[in-house]
């Protein structure tokens, strides 16, 4: 299940979010490159503790940080899902949209059927899953755009992590700034 959130947080905290100097730092990946920083731990522990009262349950961070994309960064599709992160399997991620929406024409996150593999990651092997991100993850002949959710600024968005999904579309002029956390649903 997919649910969205609007005004997730306070709008003074999302505006001191947008106002952060700190930089962002180059993070290189086999076949990849991303912008990110690491919240604190106060903003982890908030968000935190709204998706678990949103969730009537405790979820436990895999890991999250802030991401930036814009103008000749970070521009792939890689249409991917996030079955493995840190060496753990989550159940869910989710996706808080802080910048303010300047593209135009829709955008925000896009989720994908693969024409072989389907909408989300079945007990593939790791290989061929390695294959899929490596080959496939930029080649939109072999995907079917399923729906895409709108950015928003304070929007929260929070899906199983198994599902096939982007940013859309892939490239952005304006930065666009999301906070990503993966987590698992603790009973």
């Amino acid at each position: 299940m997919i649910y969205i959130k609007d005004d997730f947080l306070s709008q003074d905290l999302i505006d001191t979010l947008n106002d952060d100097k700190n930089v962002f730092h180059k993070v290189d990946t086999p076949g990849k490159s991303f912008w990110v920083k690491l919240p604190s731990d106060d903003l982890l522990n908030l968000i935190c503790d709204k998706i678990s009262n949103l969730e009537n349950c405790y979820i436990n961070p895999v890991f999250a940080f802030i991401r930036e994309a814009k103008e000749g960064q970070d521009n792939d599709w890689r249409i991917h899902n996030d079955a493995i992160i840190e060496g753990q399997q989550p159940d869910r991620a989710a996706v808080l949209y802080i910048s303010e929406d300047k593209h135009e024409g829709l955008n925000g996150t896009a989720f994908w059927e693969h024409k072989l593999y389907g909408d989300k990651f079945k007990d593939i092997s790791p290989e061929k899953y390695n294959k899929l991100l490596n080959e496939d993850a930029n080649d939109l002949d072999k995907w079917i755009l399923k729906s895409i959710i709108g950015h928003k600024q304070n929007r929260l968005i929070s899906y199983p992590c198994n599902y096939f999904h982007s940013k859309y579309p892939n490239e952005f002029v304006d930065s666009r700034i999301v906070f990503v956390i993966f987590y698992k649903i603790e009973k």
